[in-house]
């Protein structure tokens, strides 16, 4: 049997119309570094968004999955995620099953590891 076969690759993304990590763009001419005329606020974080969850396997993938609020905790990756799709995968791999994740705080939190 393949060894890639049972392995799940999940991942999630944020999808905005505008800026959201939390960073203010600083554009100047050399040498007027720090200068508060050339302090623009771009957007702030919060705005409209949407978070889409997906995993793919060698042969296939898992439909998208979108999130009705943009954030996602540990409480909504065991819910939506690990109990409506990994299960399932879990179930027709058996006990050769890999997840194989990106390590964002969702997965790694206890409650997400426990389950």
């Amino acid at each position: 049997m393949d060894p890639w076969v049972t392995d799940l690759f999940i991942d999630e993304s944020r999808f905005s119309l505008n800026t959201d990590f939390h960073c203010t763009f600083i554009w100047r001419e050399p040498g007027t570094r720090y200068l508060p005329s050339h302090v623009h606020e771009i957007n702030n974080y919060g705005e409209e968004g949407l978070m889409a969850w997906t995993g793919i396997m060698l042969d296939g993938r898992i439909p998208l999955h979108v999130f009705e609020r943009s954030s996602v905790t540990s409480i909504r990756n065991r819910d939506e995620v690990l109990e409506d799709y990994v299960c399932l995968f879990r179930g027709e791999c058996g006990p050769e099953f890999i997840l194989m994740d990106n390590n964002a705080k969702p997965h790694r939190a206890l409650l997400s590891t426990n389950f």
